[in-house]
């Protein structure tokens, strides 16, 4: 068996060639090539011999990025249009061992595709994550960036979609990688209504949201991904009969009427059926992709199952009372009904709160439920275009859920004044002065010598000194 200094020497022998032909064409000068050979032998020393460690890699691997830009830059400058070494081979053939030597090293692995990807060696990144995934099958984050990469730099949803679900198999435990599996078919979904709506295919959508504008290389292509029939399970192209069957079919698939995420979310709600905050997690999820077709369901899909299993839980009552006006902006003729239906949630949310039995607990979930209704109040609040009776009714329902919050004071000795605070601080920031001053009397009665506390009742204490 080669020791150490042998694999060194072979190494640096194989060199031996390219650094000739740097000093032959003038690149590199003749002490600069024998630093070169210098240098590079501390490495290999260093890197074959015991007790070597990741790190050493890298800063190999640096170095070599460093003399391979030089070289570029100097052959530029000279004219030289090509060499017959490449410094791209030798970084590659670097990461290769550091990552067979290291191979539960994430780090090095994502430094291997960072490079691989900036070279545009695609051959080279499909290689790297066959072997990455088989040697780390149970870590998330390697999944979600081979999924990623499908999606980004490949546009195939079915590669990408295949990453998630074999990462699922090892790593069912793993929220984040629920949560991004869920993403990426919710970017899909907007990237299909998206471009229906550009087809015409989809008028009401058209005469009720903006199309986006697809600012990237292929702003100006309508390219309809390829999986696009196979997802729609449609069969040929030149069997879909009338225009009205072949929009009545498309409209009935899975693709469009949110099948995919209701999987999904059902998939995750099997791995974490206990977890309600989870369940939250993902409607808010889908929240942010409200714009694609099937949204609607989706989300009262998500609140029918969270109120169905933990109907008293601050994360359902939430949620529940939220979904009717998610996606309905200030100026939509849908906010006067949705926000009807939001006061009779509310009214049932407070009725479910009352039959828990622990009266700390009732609390505890009122104090919850105020604290998520009130910011996304204040959001309709701060628009200036939004009608005055409807401005009436989201100022009664955040008194509503503000006197909710100040009941739970009361109740508070002993315990952190964070959430309190920061909802006195909204209210401060957008003007509500007249709900301040009871709750502020009470809070300084519970934290006398809380300073954020103290801050807010000096401003109020002035603005009433000249009445």
């Amino acid at each position: 068996m080669a020791g150490a200094s042998d694999k060194a020497r072979f190494y640096i022998e194989q060199a031996v060639p390219e650094l000739q032909e740097l000093l032959r064409k003038k690149i590199f000068t003749k002490d600069e090539v024998n630093s070169v050979a210098k240098k590079r032998s501390t490495f290999e020393h260093k890197l074959n011999a015991r007790g070597s460690t990741a790190s050493d890699y890298a800063r190999y691997v640096e170095y070599e990025t460093n003399l391979d830009t030089l070289r570029r830059t100097r052959a530029k400058r000279l004219g030289i249009k090509s060499t017959s070494y490449s410094g791209q081979r030798r970084i590659f053939f670097v990461l290769d061992r550091a990552t067979r030597k290291f191979h539960g090293d994430t780090a090095l692995w994502l430094q291997y595709l960072t490079f691989a990807r900036k070279q545009k060696a695609h051959k080279r990144v499909a290689q790297i994550i066959t072997n990455m995934l088989r040697l780390q099958p149970t870590s998330p984050e390697l999944w979600i960036y081979a999924a990623n990469y499908a999606w980004d730099e490949r546009a195939d949803v079915t590669e990408a979609r295949g990453y998630m679900q074999r990462g699922l198999r090892f790593c069912s435990h793993s929220k984040h990688l629920w949560m991004e599996y869920l993403k990426l078919e919710l970017i899909y979904l907007a990237k299909i209504s998206a471009r229906r709506r550009v087809l015409g295919l989809d008028s009401k959508a058209l005469q009720k949201d903006q199309i986006p504008v697809d600012e990237g290389p292929n702003g100006d292509m309508i390219t309809l991904p390829p999986v696009t029939m196979e997802d729609m399970a449609l069969g040929s192209p030149m069997n879909l009969g009338p225009p009205e069957e072949s929009e009545s079919n498309i409209k009935s698939a899975p693709a469009l009427t949110g099948a995919i995420p209701i999987a999904v979310f059902d998939a995750a709600m099997k791995e974490f059926p206990d977890d309600p905050a989870f369940g939250a997690q993902l409607f808010d999820c889908v929240a942010e992709f409200h714009k694609f077709d099937s949204a609607e369901r989706v989300l009262q899909h998500i609140v029918h199952f969270l109120m169905t299993a933990m109907p008293t839980d601050a994360a359902s009552l939430t949620r529940f009372v939220h979904q009717p006006v998610v996606g309905a902006g200030a100026a939509s003729t849908l906010l006067p009904r949705a926000l009807m239906e939001v006061l009779n949630r509310f009214d049932s949310a407070m009725r479910n709160i009352s039959s828990l039995s622990d009266p700390l607990e009732q609390d505890h979930v009122r104090e919850a439920v105020g604290q998520y209704t009130i910011p996304w109040i204040m959001e309709y609040l701060r628009c200036p275009e939004l009608d005055p009776d409807i401005r009436a009714v989201l100022t009664t329902l955040l008194e509503t859920a503000w006197n909710h919050c100040l009941h739970t004071l009361k109740s508070r000795a002993g315990k952190s004044s964070e959430g309190s605070i920061k909802l006195l601080e909204v209210l401060h920031q957008n003007g509500f002065q007249d709900l301040m001053q009871p709750a502020i009397a009470s809070a300084l009665r519970i934290w006398p010598d809380e300073p954020r506390l103290l801050a807010l009742d000096r401003p109020i204490a002035t603005l009433e000194l000249p009445q």
